[in-house]
């Protein structure tokens, strides 16, 4: 059967008809079929959130070969961010706090803790998006109990689901090349299955950009679609493109086509999923509203101060204004429409024609 028929028809891609849409040369056909799906989905929308990224601590045990942002302790680059310092980077406006930090043994897993507590405590309102699959591996090793008890925990503080991020690809290869003392694919999926089971949504990544073929690409979709199939737990995916920095494992960064391309294949596979996220940190702004008419539905939001992709020389904005991100929306002829962390409706904005000056 031709693949625009299976996609109409709704028939399941195979990992082969993935292959076969990597192999194309026709983006824009792909970005068709794509938008196709997403429309069927969600219509002429396009989400985004008022949100605010924190990363406590840059102080990390691990030294993967493709980080710029972790250090050690000690060293100049090194900081610890004061209960206080988290606080002020937050507004009652916000409607998500995303916090991801390093693995730091100076700090206890309650400590870890502390921070979505004292959100919680001056910012009820606040949904908190904490930590990832590696993070909470890290705790649960670190007090020798289970995923599950550390979650249990987390729950009661106030998170109200996970971050994708520490996928990075679910391929042995790579790991054992570029993250080789991080938690690989069995890990990072069993935490998000428990999660899941719990009643926490979560979200779900990849890396992708730099020494990792398509057929890994495929296979890591191919297990974040059965996990999807499991437990119906996963928010949404977001694709990465992974950034040279000075790390330079690769030489350039994923080309503009590259990064449609990623988009519009993520939304015809993962059949599953309700949400395919533009991340305009990692692919630039315009890029990510050119990806809203290429299965994305979702463009993130403002952010604030993202440092892990920065430290890898993003070329991105630090920060995103809600009217800014309001016009990219409109540039790409989708109706803006602000969510919050759980990517439920908090307000429509009209569908006018953007506004060129910026």
């Amino acid at each position: 059967m031709p693949l625009w028929a299976k996609v109409q028809n709704g028939t399941r891609l195979t990992n082969e008809d993935a292959a076969a849409l990597f192999r194309s040369d026709d983006v824009h056909g792909l970005g068709f079929m794509a938008n196709w799906v997403k429309e069927q989905k969600t219509g002429d929308r396009a989400t985004f959130v008022m949100n605010r990224q924190i990363n406590p601590t840059n102080i990390c045990v691990l030294s993967c070969h493709f980080c710029d942002y972790a250090t050690k302790e000690n060293r100049p680059n090194a900081y610890i961010m004061t209960t206080e310092q988290i606080l002020s980077k937050l507004n009652d406006e916000l409607h998500e706090v995303h916090i991801v930090s390093g693995l730091y043994r100076g700090w206890t897993v309650e400590q870890y803790f502390d921070v979505i507590r004292a959100i919680k405590a001056k910012f009820p309102n606040i949904q908190v998006k904490a930590y990832t699959a590696v993070e909470i591996d890290f705790f649960a090793r670190r007090e020798q109990t289970t995923v599950e008890a550390i979650l249990k925990r987390m729950i009661a503080v106030g998170t109200v689901c996970l971050p994708g991020g520490g996928a990075e690809v679910f391929s042995e290869r790579v790991r054992k090349a570029l993250f080789p003392f991080k938690i690989g694919a069995p890990k990072w999926l069993e935490v998000h299955r428990t999660a899941h089971k719990l009643g926490l949504r979560s979200n779900s990544t990849l890396l992708y950009g730099h020494m990792e073929t398509h057929e890994e690409r495929i296979i890591h979709m191919q297990k974040l679609r059965d996990l999807q199939d499991e437990t119906k737990g996963f928010l949404s995916f977001i694709p990465l493109a992974y950034q040279p920095g000075t790390t330079q494992v690769v030489q350039r960064q994923a080309s503009v086509v590259e990064d449609l391309r990623m988009i519009a294949i993520a939304r015809l596979f993962l059949d599953n999923f309700d949400h395919i996220k533009a991340y305009w940190v990692t692919m630039g702004e315009d890029t990510a509203s050119i990806a809203l008419n290429y299965g994305a539905d979702d463009i993130d939001g403002t952010i604030g101060e993202e440092k892990i992709m920065h430290a890898a020389q993003a070329s991105s904005p630090l920060e995103m204004a809600r009217g800014r991100l309001i016009n990219l929306i409109r540039e790409s002829n989708r109706v803006p429409v602000e969510r919050d962390a759980l990517y439920n409706e908090v307000r429509r904005y009209p569908k006018e024609e953007a506004v060129l000056a910026r």
